[in-house]
């Protein structure tokens, strides 16, 4: 059965994570996507890695060959005026645009949403931007990194005025990217439905920072309600709330938000006589007087093993949580059971497996259909066989380095 976005044609100028993820969400629920990548060197995403043997290889990258799955790829510079014009032949037939061209760039070649529509009226465009289209920071480019402490998070992940000689930290991998692909896809999706409705494409608009900082949850109204920074350390309002190591090398994270938890985690200790003390009485004296409590945690954890805590805990209803690690999550028997990761073979770079879909349809199936392409894969079947491009055609675009 087809997916459930499977009468949408999407074309993708992206690189790296966010238009790419975007694209891709869409794509593996059916939608057809043409990618473009630069001509002669891709997307950037081919070199970042991992690679298979840690062995540079730009059809190899672990990241490239995630994000691109269920993609038709091209090679097109658009920067040349006769690859813009092969842009917009490719957007006349199609119904959404995805990008994250940065603004000095949309601007150098023309790529803007008022062209755009001239090619089809009914388009939809939608621009995954550091900052978005307006404002001061405009025309500032960005890496994940820059994005990331933009948006509030790497100030989270610091020490706090606890611990001031902690800086801030960032998450690792491409996080900010993935937000923004996830909030594009969102938009991109309710964009469609608008035209359903009205019978006309828009332009949609993705601020990454302003995704970021849009799931700060409510960390970000400590400073209006109370001039606190929420941290990942320093003292926390109430204790335990703290992840710890257990015996077999493994973590896991002891949260006792509520009196009833901390008495039943307090038996499952075994009612040590340290708990009683006035210090411990509640919650929140714990908390003032974590240090102390710490070390008689700290010390009982460390003799029991992650399951058999956690099971113990479940078992009085008690929040713990183990930490996965990347091992855990891969040999994990619940995520197999539900079949969440899948092998896709890829010509060059082999079989491996990969994260599939965290979301399932009963009647319009998520499906891997085929893998990441090779650089410029389809480039005769979209330029030649859907654009009637001929071949003579073909071998001069490719001579002036537009293919």
């Amino acid at each position: 059965m087809a997916g459930a976005l499977s009468s949408l044609k999407i074309v993708e100028v992206g690189e790296m994570v966010s238009a790419p993820y975007c694209s891709k969400l869409l794509a593996d629920m059916g939608a057809e996507v043409v990618k473009i990548e630069r001509p002669g060197v891709g997307d950037r995403a081919r070199t970042r890695g991992p690679f298979p043997g840690d062995v540079p290889h730009p059809e190899k990258s672990g990241l490239f060959l995630y994000l691109n799955t269920n993609k038709r790829g091209v090679t097109l510079d658009i920067t040349q005026p006769d690859g813009f014009e092969i842009l917009e032949r490719l957007v006349a037939d199609a119904d959404i645009l995805i990008h994250n061209v940065t603004p000095p760039e949309m601007d150098r070649v023309g790529l803007s949403y008022e062209r755009m529509r001239r090619a089809n009226p009914k388009l939809i465009m939608t621009s995954i931007l550091p900052f978005g289209l307006t404002g001061p920071y405009r025309n500032y480019r960005a890496e994940d990194l820059t994005i990331w402490c933009a948006g509030g998070v790497c100030v989270l992940n610091g020490g706090g005025p606890e611990y001031p000689e902690l800086p801030p930290l960032k998450t690792a991998a491409q996080q900010a990217g993935y937000q923004g692909g996830v909030h594009g896809a969102t938009a991109t999706v309710a964009a469609a439905f608008a035209r359903l409705r009205d019978g006309t494409g828009q332009h949609v608009e993705v601020s990454i920072q302003e995704s970021i900082a849009s799931i700060l949850e409510m960390t970000f109204e400590y400073w209006p309600y109370m001039k606190m920074i929420s941290t990942r350390l320093g003292q926390k309002p109430l204790a335990p709330v703290a992840a710890m190591q257990c015996k077999d090398g493994g973590y896991i994270f002891l949260c006792c938000i509520e009196e009833h938890q901390w008495r039943n985690f307090v038996e499952i200790m075994g009612n040590p006589e340290w708990a009683e003390e006035e210090i411990f009485k509640d919650r929140l004296v714990r908390a003032v007087n974590w240090d102390a409590l710490k070390v008689f945690l700290e010390e009982w954890v460390s003799q029991q093993t992650v399951l058999d805590l956690y099971q113990k805990a479940q078992a009085r209803r008690v929040p713990f949580a183990p930490v996965s690690t990347m091992g855990d999550l891969l040999n994990s028997e619940h995520l197999k059971a539900r079949g969440f990761f899948v092998e896709i073979a890829q010509p060059v770079a082999g079989t491996h497996m990969y994260p599939g879909a965290p979301l399932k349809y009963s009647r319009t199936p998520w499906a891997i259909r085929r893998p990441a392409p090779t650089l410029g894969q389809h480039n005769a079947e979209i330029f030649g066989m859907q654009l009637g491009l001929s071949q003579a055609r073909l071998d001069e675009l490719k001579r002036k380095g537009v293919i």
